[in-house]
């Protein structure tokens, strides 16, 4: 095997283990919102309100798909639709207080959880990961996850340009 299948097979296990800990954080609100609405609350939770169109862009979902997902978080108490100020016939999608409540709590949940896993690692084996792991971000064009003291943190890593990949 070479060194590309075996950093695949090691990306991959790695994956798995990420999105295991990605539904246990939704455990507690997995009855209300599923693992692509909340990527959903993610983006509106880190664009803030956001054009329906812009939203299915940024998901790189189709703009029906994207309704019929916030027609859900809706439903739920999740998020809104406002009359965009500055055009009136535009509408705008947004979290609300909700919306935001689930965003941290659940975001917490998973940062808790990888925080315990990597504590079980040796100090050197953390900095291995770390820079790893900041490697295959920027080869695959991520930026960096923000420090939890970020003031406007992007709970995923993603920023406000750059659209996440299709089944993170």
């Amino acid at each position: 095997m070479d060194d590309v299948d075996a950093v695949t097979r090691a990306v991959l296990s790695a994956s798995r283990l990420l999105v295991a800990v990605s539904a246990r954080s939704l455990a507690e609100v997995e009855e209300r919102v599923t693992l692509p609405q909340f990527r959903m609350l993610m983006v509106l939770s880190t664009r803030g309100a956001t054009k329906l169109v812009a939203l299915a862009d940024h998901l790189q979902v189709a703009p029906s798909t994207a309704m019929r997902m916030v027609d859900r978080l809706i439903a739920a108490g999740l998020a809104d639709r406002q009359t965009n100020p500055a055009n009136r016939r535009e509408t705008l999608l947004r979290l609300t207080d909700e919306g935001r409540r689930t965003v941290a709590n659940v975001s917490a949940r998973r940062r808790a959880e990888i925080a315990a896993i990597v504590e079980r690692l040796a100090p050197a084996q953390r900095a291995a990961l770390v820079e790893a792991l900041t490697a295959f971000s920027e080869a695959g064009g991520e930026p960096l996850a923000p420090a939890p003291d970020d003031p406007q943190p992007h709970p995923l890593g993603w920023a406000a340009d750059v659209a996440p990949a299709r089944d993170a």
